[in-house]
């Protein structure tokens, strides 16, 4: 393999020259002298025989060559990033702080459980949870604001586990006019209606939660419990993951609507890592103590469908 020619502050320079905005403002940017970040880009056109800018006016633009460049220099730096951060969690050992994006479709018992047995091990240890929702979850990991994520898919560039199933039901209060009808429904029996959908928590949000939108009326909130709230107000219906609404459903808050079709579904939960080749040590642990007790609840919630013990409190469908 032939040595590198360009070094990484000379891709810096000229990543630096584009988000900048031109040669003066990289020079502040990085401090340095506006002749060295001149001199830099010049030396990378020179080494590859290319030209990277051209002047439209005043203003210099990236050539087609010279975006090319400037996004494999963007991917190049973030690496080199990435590596040394990696390589600094490794030799600090256990992290301060663990940062975790997780789905609001995990149930919360079951993670506040998770985080109790892990203080039991690491008190010192923060904790910083990001309850996300769709795309949310895939900001974080893509942004590095979490160390890990449990996640409703796996976004590209990224490796995740299987880590458990969630079961979602349609539902609504008792008292809702859908369960007047006394009989099973259809899509077109849930158009006239409300529907409570819980609201894409990225910045940039596309999307919303529910198996369904066609509902001629909708309420769109940031959170479950708001959702929860309004329907067992009964201020509308709701596609729930069913651990999130089990009490409700036991003491007759709601009440699972009586779909002809489509009144269930299941999305696979993912364990992913921002770097799964330098995930810090508590991060690793925290993820494993996650691995272990979802994989304990759901062989126990397989036992309870079979008969075989007795109905917890608390229980997730099986994975």
């Amino acid at each position: 393999m032939s040595q590198p020619k360009i070094t990484l502050e000379q891709w810096r320079a000229l990543t630096a020259v584009v988000e900048a905005g031109g040669y003066a403002q990289a020079a502040e940017t990085l401090h340095k002298t506006q002749s060295t970040i001149t001199y830099a880009v010049q030396k990378i056109e020179s080494l590859l025989g290319l030209k990277i800018f051209e002047i439209q006016g005043r203003k210099a633009q990236l050539t087609r060559e010279g975006e090319v460049l400037y996004r494999r220099a963007q991917t190049l730096l973030a690496e080199a990033a990435a590596l040394e951060d990696g390589a600094s969690g490794l030799a600090e050992g256990w992290e301060a702080e663990i940062n975790l994006a997780a789905e609001i479709i995990f149930p919360t018992w079951l993670l506040l459980r998770c985080f109790d047995t892990f203080a039991g091990e690491h008190p010192q240890t923060r904790i910083q949870l990001y309850e996300t929702v769709l795309g949310g979850t895939d900001e974080a990991l893509l942004e590095r604001k979490v160390d890990f994520a449990i996640a409703g898919h796996v976004p590209g560039g990224f490796i995740g586990d299987p880590l458990m199933r969630v079961r979602f039901v349609a539902a609504a209060h008792p008292g809702h006019p859908l369960h007047q009808l006394g009989r099973e429904l259809t899509y077109r029996d849930l158009r006239p209606y409300r529907q409570l959908v819980v609201r894409d928590s990225a910045h940039n949000r596309i999307r919303e939660s529910g198996a369904w939108l066609g509902a001629d009326q909708r309420w769109t909130v940031s959170h479950k419990a708001t959702q929860i709230a309004a329907a067992k107000m009964g201020l509308g219906f709701a596609w729930f993951a069913e651990e999130t609404i089990r009490a409700e459903l036991e003491r007759g808050e709601l009440k699972r609507l009586p779909m002809r079709e489509g009144g269930e579904r299941y999305i696979e939960l993912y364990l992913v890592f921002a770097d799964r080749d330098y995930p810090g040590r508590g991060a690793w642990r925290l993820a494993e103590i996650i691995r272990e007790q979802v994989r304990d609840t759901c062989a126990l919630a397989e036992k309870i469908a079979r008969g075989e013990v007795g109905k917890p409190t608390e229980c997730p469908g099986p994975a």
